[in-house]
């Protein structure tokens, strides 16, 4: 149902610390130029902690209003709280995503038990489910057995897989038929060589066409191409992350001149050291 790549969008702030709507608006419309497969906003690069419930609610519907149908949509609806994730996940659905992003609840810890009817009722809102399995945020992991009961569920359609390991992807594509999706740029390619079908990206906000390109050729069966593209572009997916995501990124958008780097704490601005290097990188692979 998903595949390619996937954008995990920024959420642009104003000067006074509000939701930039307009350039929330000119992102989407340079993401459907540069031909990405999907958009997924609310999710950890669009600092979901920090939105309130009116932002959250209303980034989603922009997204989806911006997109106009031309991609899918997938909200980040996921939350700790089951109920909150449950509303959400019905907001999400009655303004057009195409499915929701949700992430393993996190702080209260949950047993896998826990986790398995967490995300149960999360997918009876009747909008596709794509899990997000990511241990170093949440400090729970969505173990493969997990997903393989998950699975049954027929709502419940893909996994955001970002806990690095290829042995966790490999066996999910071996044991389950949930769409791989990495969570993790640098590790797209190898992802994909052994099940995957995409990314939710990061880079993509910056370079949405160098991104497609990498999965168009993966898809293709062109690992040759895949290849080239992944060692030529190493040096960008590790520099999104020389700080806390999104606050790289979104210092690299400024420095492109595509919005502003403002982040809300508790994430700080960009250091000084990480923003020379940041800024170094970027020139050295033309990208400002």
């Amino acid at each position: 149902m998903f595949k390619g790549t996937y954008t995990a969008l920024v959420t642009p702030f104003t000067a006074d610390d509000r939701v930039d709507e307009a350039a929330l608006r000119r992102l989407i419309e340079r993401q459907m130029a540069e031909g990405v497969d999907g958009l997924v906003p609310t999710g950890t690069t669009g600092e979901s902690p920090t939105l309130t419930h009116p932002e959250h609610d209303r980034v989603i519907e922009i997204t989806v209003e911006a997109a106009g149908g031309r991609v899918p949509v997938i909200a980040g609806t996921g939350s700790n709280s089951t109920a909150e994730a449950i509303r959400l996940t019905k907001h999400a659905k009655e303004v057009g995503a195409a499915a929701c992003l949700i992430v393993s609840p996190y702080y209260n810890r949950p047993t896998q038990e826990g986790l398995y009817r967490h995300f149960m009722k999360v997918a009876d809102v009747g909008l596709p489910v794509v899990l997000y399995n990511i241990p170093g945020r949440c400090a729970v992991t969505i173990e493969v057995q997990t997903m393989v009961k998950l699975a049954q569920h027929p709502g419940i359609v893909a996994v955001k897989e970002a806990t690095g390991s290829l042995d966790v992807a490999s066996q999910v594509a071996t044991e389950t038929n949930l769409a791989i999706l990495s969570g993790d740029d640098s590790l797209t390619l190898p992802i994909c060589s052994v099940g995957g079908v995409g990314v939710i990206s990061v880079l993509a906000n910056l370079l949405p066409n160098r991104v497609k390109q990498l999965t168009t050729a993966i898809l293709a069966g062109d690992f040759a191409a895949a290849r080239k593209l992944h060692l030529a572009t190493m040096g960008l997916f590790k520099a999104m992350f020389i700080e806390t995501n999104p606050v790289p990124v979104k210092a690299a958008m400024a420095l492109a001149g595509l919005c502003r780097d403002d982040v809300r704490l508790p994430l700080a601005p960009l250091t000084d050291a990480s923003r020379a290097k940041l800024s170094a990188c970027l020139k050295a692979n033309g990208v400002i």
